[in-house]
């Protein structure tokens, strides 16, 4: 089992790397652990109180549980992964993604480098690097039509926690990857290096 972490700021373009890696490697070889299925459940605060939530801040990820399941699969067992919902800020009572051990699994999200425990786990850590500007257009975008946020909240929340959280947490983990992907996730050049790195693992395990 090879473990890939993607890591890198909201908006850099992680998602089209990590659906380049699967698109060459095949699903039925790749499993894909979000962070953001990670989030702690706040069920038990008022909705007001949870859609304020700083979601960029390490304390907000429940690592522990990741890192549970991460070596569960290690270990050949299937595991559970819950449902966060961005609408309510929760966790599903009811739901979870049974997740079964694959030959390749890559975790993804803002915050996996800023913790060392789930960093050890990892075989390769790739940061997808992209300019401040493009980042935001891509959160307005996603934040917008994903999340039902108005542009006036977005950049309020952008300006208050995304881009403080960003130069305090996210920026300085770049400096844990092995692979640094410029121009977020379209430079095709980093990513046809970083297949091949893949690969190359890939035969000597």
């Amino acid at each position: 089992m090879l473990i890939i972490g993607i890591a890198g700021g909201t908006g850099s373009g992680k998602s089209t790397v990590v659906r380049q890696i699967t698109k060459i490697l095949g699903d039925n070889d790749v499993v894909v652990i979000p962070q953001d299925s990670y989030y702690k459940d706040n069920s038990h605060l008022p909705l007001e109180e949870r859609l304020e939530l700083n979601f960029d801040h390490p304390q907000s990820v429940d690592f522990e549980l990741l890192i549970t399941q991460l070596n569960d699969l290690k270990k050949g067992v299937a595991v559970d992964q819950p449902i966060y919902s961005y609408l309510t800020c929760s966790r599903s009572k009811d739901d979870n993604v049974r997740v079964n051990p694959s030959k390749v699994i890559i975790v993804e999200g803002i915050l996996i480098f800023t913790c060392e425990e789930l960093r050890n786990c990892m075989d390769i850590k790739v940061f997808v690097d992209a300019d401040a500007d493009d980042r935001l257009g891509r959160v307005i975008t996603r934040d917008n039509i994903e999340r039902g946020r108005s542009v006036e909240k977005v950049l309020e929340r952008y300006e208050k926690t995304v881009k403080p959280m960003h130069l305090q947490f996210i920026e300085p983990s770049k400096r844990y990857a092995d692979i640094i992907i410029p121009q977020g996730g379209h430079n095709q050049v980093a990513i046809d290096i970083l297949l091949a790195t893949i690969e190359k693992a890939l035969n000597i395990k």
